[in-house]
C-alpha cells in the first residue's frame, strides 16, 4: 500500500516554521476551520522582532461568542491590512531581504476577505506558495465524518476519509493521542520535531522561533528552503 502521510492542524497566522515543517512532512495537510476559536493560541496572532525583542501583532477580531467555531468568526470592521503592513515595514525595513518578503507580506494582508478562517486559509496557501511547498491542503468540514467527533476520535475519522497510513503532529502533542489507538485504525503515529534554526537577524542576541515573516526577512529563498528540512520524525 502507497504511504500517505496526514497531519491535521488549526490555521494560525503566519506561524513560525515549525508549522511548515509540519507541512513539509507530509503528503496532505488538513486546516481545521470547525473547531472552536481560542483566544490565547496562535489562531489570529504572533511574534516579530522589534528593537532586539519578541513583539507580538495581532489580527483583531470582531466582537462575537465565545463558543463560535474558526470560520464562524469575522475579523474586527475597522481592521485594516494597511496598517500592519506599515507596521510589518517598519520594523524590518533594514533587512536584508524586506523587497521579497514584503511581496508576500503585502499579497496576504491587503486580501478582502473578512472571515478570520478565510483570511487564515489564503495566508497559509500563499506562504507555501512563497516557500515552495506543494503539500495539498485541503479544509476539516469539507470531509464527510461524523461532526460531534472531537479530539483523538475526530483526528482518526479524519485519517480514515482521507486513506491515511500515518498520522503527523507536532512534537507538542504527543500526551494527545495513543500510538496504539492508532495503530488499531492501521494509521502510524510520528511527531515533527524541530531542529533548533538560528541565523543573523540584526546583529542582536538571537530570538528564536518567531513568525515566518522574520525567516523570510532575513534568509534568501534557498536558505529557507533548506531550513524546512530542518526537523526529525520521531
Amino acid at each position: 500500500m502507497k504511504t500517505r502521510k496526514v497531519a491535521v492542524m488549526q490555521p494560525y497566522f503566519l506561524p513560525y516554521i515549525g508549522y511548515f515543517h509540519l507541512i513539509k512532512a507530509v503528503d496532505l495537510f488538513i486546516v481545521y476551520d470547525n473547531i472552536k476559536y481560542t483566544k490565547k493560541g496562535w489562531i489570529n496572532r504572533n511574534r516579530i522582532l522589534r528593537d532586539g525583542a519578541a513583539a507580538m501583532f495581532t489580527l483583531p477580531m470582531k466582537a462575537d461568542s465565545d463558543s463560535l467555531d474558526i470560520r464562524q468568526r469575522v475579523l474586527a470592521e475597522d481592521f485594516r491590512g494597511e496598517k500592519l503592513l506599515r507596521q510589518l515595514a517598519g520594523t524590518y525595513r533594514r533587512a536584508p531581504y524586506f523587497d521579497d518578503a514584503m511581496v508576500l507580506v503585502h499579497r496576504i494582508l491587503v486580501h478582502e476577505d473578512r472571515n478570520l478562517f478565510g483570511f487564515l486559509h489564503h495566508s497559509i496557501v500563499e506562504t507555501c506558495r512563497y516557500l515552495g511547498l506543494n503539500t495539498e491542503i485541503r479544509i476539516s468540514s469539507e470531509l464527510g465524518i461524523d461532526r460531534s467527533l472531537a479530539g483523538q476520535d475526530k483526528v482518526l475519522a479524519l485519517c480514515q476519509a482521507v486513506g491515511a497510513t500515518t498520522y503527523v503532529n507536532a512534537i507538542g502533542g504527543t500526551e494527545l493521542y495513543s500510538a496504539a489507538d492508532f495503530s488499531a485504525q492501521g494509521v502510524e503515529l510520528k511527531f515533527v520535531k524541530s531542529r533548533p534554526c538560528e541565523y543573523h537577524q540584526f546583529g542582536g542576541v538571537f530570538v528564536p522561533w518567531l513568525s515566518i515573516v522574520d525567516v523570510i526577512m532575513f534568509n534568501p529563498k534557498a536558505t529557507v528552503a533548506a531550513m524546512l528540512d530542518g526537523f526529525d520524525l520521531t
